[in-house]
């Protein structure tokens, strides 16, 4: 594929853009507790210009404190800010990128009420999202007033910083969208009522902005335009909106799609597939002549198809660039199968943040956000090391330790690498996980890792000793509870049920097991092989432990599959005709089923990692799931460790 489209130059205003490459903002949790920008996340963005992207959006910034209800970004309320955010914005521009400050009023009824009890504010008494039985603060005229004054002194600030370009943060049902949507506007004044009066406060916004930086600097606006949920904004209603827009002034749209209720797609993640929000790209370019921006699990080769078909004029990555900031250099320099690819987990970018209030991070990239501490050097003495297991852990082991230039060898005891990940990757939905594992196989052929296959490594092998260092990565096994008949001719566990498809009999199939592994395969047998798939799980709910986000997809993905789900039904018999289940009332029933498949949990496979480390104390690391069954970026980040730390 001719990649060299992505890298023409293109203005948005009078700022020329190097190339169509633009990172999409997303908070890192990494502000100073003043709302400064700190090192770390100075580091990051100055990673990623590095790395060839033309254009680099910051996370929000909030107009103040209050509104940034403790700040994933930063705060832009004082002139305090300016001397970090110059240093921010210099790092950028140091690497030929624009620097561009995106500029938040707060996220409005999706914020949760102050530490004092104040319900949050939105544009009408309307129910918070987070608690439906919180009604919002409708905005008076003064706090609609203070926004807009906000709005000119934060920019003033990015200005004095040197951002060369502002965005107005308007999407995705927050606050400024909640006054542009019917459906949660519902004013008599000048602010509510029509479309044009709907637009009053961005258009205002928009005023103030330019007042505050000039006729020069260019102002983007970020807004979906298919809310995506019954009663949300259309694409078809948008158009009025944005038409609006651009009579103001505005130089250029980010257009995406989603709010809080179709929250998948504000974070997209791999069940929904490519480009997945492309699709409002083509009405937009029919009603707005000015640039056009769009996000939404872009792949290299889809960005070409965008640009190639002319209906946008940028292509934003966000999560891709974290998983790799050099994906724009290495597509320039012919290089594809070296970019390690994002698998849209969701874990530990947005996740991270959201379950620990910890800064930001990657699943296959653990240096991202830890830009200065886990940079890979090289080391002094190089050492003969050995990698025991092919799964994530182990790949991730023998890849750091080779960049730091020991000698690697890599043995396991299936005939293909990749392990659990392998298995997990044969769904087309999970594609990105296939692509993992191949990027981690061309690692190793690049980085002259010897990589044994079909070869099973014991405790007693005299091979060990002939090591400096030994990690062991040997994964988990699936559990097999004493349920009676689990050892029939019509059960097989999820990995055989991944890997060996012709084991699936039948059409009607139950999955034993409600969590993501259970859910995923039920998916895949019922969308791609178009079987009728039951799933029984104990619990309460399915797939309880996934990040709330990509469950929400994965459920909504099952339910448009046909796949039936029973929870606190417990399996206590598997027979011939089916499998028999407990309910919670202690009554009983048999589901038919063809093929039963087991997907009740994994356990540490960590007999030979026990053994090698007893005779071999001093030389040997555990890592991965066979220390603890856990998720693949915290088997990659434990491989990581291992491998870069050799001493």
């Amino acid at each position: 594929m001719d990649y060299d489209l992505l890298f023409t130059p293109f203005k948005i205003g009078n700022m020329v853009v190097k190339n169509r490459l633009v990172m999409a903002p997303m908070g890192t949790f990494t502000p100073n507790s003043d709302g400064t920008a700190s090192k770390d996340t100075i580091s990051y963005y100055e990673r990623r210009a590095r790395g060839g992207v033309g254009m680099i959006i910051l996370g929000a910034q909030f107009l103040n404190r209050e509104l940034a209800q403790g700040g994933l970004s930063g705060i832009l309320e004082e002139n305090y800010v300016i001397p970090q955010l110059t240093e921010l914005c210099e790092a950028i521009q140091r690497y030929g990128a624009k620097a561009v400050c995106q500029i938040s009023p707060g996220t409005g009824r999706n914020s949760m009420p102050g530490a004092d009890g104040t319900p949050p504010m939105s544009a009408s008494a309307i129910p918070s999202f987070p608690d439906p039985n919180v009604l919002c603060r409708p905005m008076t005229r003064e706090d609609i007033q203070e926004v807009i004054d906000g709005f000119e002194r934060s920019a003033a600030l990015a200005r004095n910083a040197g951002f060369d370009a502002i965005e107005i943060h308007g999407h995705a049902g927050y606050l400024i969208d909640q006054f542009m949507s019917e459906v949660w506007n519902k004013r008599d004044d000048e602010y509510g009522g029509s479309p044009e009066n709907r637009a009053r406060l961005p258009r205002e916004i928009i005023r103030a902005i330019r007042r505050a930086v000039g006729p020069d600097m260019p102002i983007i606006f970020r807004i979906a335009l298919d809310h995506a949920f019954e009663g949300g904004r259309t694409i078809e209603e948008s158009m009025a909106l944005i038409k609006l827009l651009e009579e103001e002034g505005v130089d250029a749209l980010d257009i995406d799609v989603g709010a809080y209720e179709s929250i998948d797609y504000i974070f997209p993640p791999t069940y929904l597939g490519d480009a997945c929000m492309e699709y409002v790209c083509e009405p937009a370019r029919k009603n707005v002549s000015i640039p056009i921006m769009n996000a939404g699990n872009h792949t290299p080769e889809t960005a070409v198809n965008l640009i190639k078909s002319g209906i946008a004029d940028f292509v934003m990555l966000g999560r891709p660039l974290i998983a790799d900031p050099d994906l724009p250099l290495k597509l320039m320099e012919g290089r594809r199968k070296e970019i390690r690819p994002c698998i849209r987990c969701n874990q530990d970018c947005i996740g991270r943040i959201m379950r620990r209030l910890t800064k930001l991070s990657c699943s296959v990239n653990p240096a991202a956000g830890f830009e200065d501490r886990f940079t890979l050097e090289k080391a002094e003495k190089p050492k003969k090391v050995l990698v025991i297991g092919a799964g994530p852990a182990g790949l991730e082991a023998a890849r750091t330790a080779a960049l730091a230039g020991h000698k690697v060898d890599i043995y396991d005891k299936e005939e293909k690498v990749g392990g659990q990940l392998a298995v997990a990757a044969t769904p087309d939905f999970k594609r990105p996980l296939r692509e993992l594992v191949e990027w981690y196989e061309n690692e190793m052929d690049r980085l002259k890792v010897k990589v044994k296959k079909g070869v099973e490594i014991k405790a007693d092998d005299k091979m060990l000793e002939d090591y400096d260092q030994i990690i062991v990565a040997t994964g988990a096994v699936p559990v097999k509870p004493p349920i009676p008949g689990i050892d029939g001719p019509n059960v097989i566990n999820v990995i055989e049920a991944h890997r060996n498809k012709e084991l699936i009999k039948g059409q009607d199939v139950v999955v034993c097991g409600g969590g993501l592994s259970g859910c995923d395969s039920a998916l895949e047998l019922a969308a791609e092989e178009g079987k009728n798939v039951t799933i029984v799980e104990m619990m309460e709910e399915v797939a309880r432990d996934d990040i709330f986000i990509n469950r929400f997809s994965l459920l909504k993905k099952l339910e448009e599959a046909g796949v039936k789900i029973y929870t606190k039904c417990k399996v206590i018999a598997i027979n011939e005709q089916g499998v028999e289940v407990e309910k919670e009332d202690g009554s009983t029933w048999l589901i038919p089923a063809d093929t039963v498949v087991i997907s009740l949990g994994m356990k540490e496979n960590k007999e030979i990692a026990e053994e090698i480390m007893k005779k071999y104390p001093k030389k040997t690391r555990v890592v991965g799931d066979c220390v603890e069954v856990g998720r693949i970026g915290t088997a990659i980040r434990m491989g990581f460790f291992a491998g870069s730390s050799i001493q």
